[in-house]
């Protein structure tokens, strides 16, 4: 029988940038409102994707902190 450790990939024991993926988050989401405000688009379709793409964005980045917060994510 195997030992009881968890099978990891190698690439989740390199330490990650967590700080930068934040930052590059909420700077995407910011770029996607702006387009929003400021496309060369007609209908609203467009608008209502950029902006739901941004509060995904933002979601993820607050969950994650939430999660953290928590001791439920390493």
């Amino acid at each position: 029988m195997a030992g009881s450790e968890p099978v990891t990939a190698p690439d989740q024991h390199k330490p990650g940038h967590r700080k930068s993926g934040r930052i590059g988050a909420v700077l995407s989401a910011a770029v996607l409102v702006l387009m929003a405000f400021w496309g060369n688009h007609e209908g609203q379709v467009e608008d209502i994707w950029l902006i739901a793409g941004a509060v995904v964005l933002l979601a993820i980045v607050i969950g994650d902190a939430v999660l953290r917060r928590n001791g439920l994510r390493s």
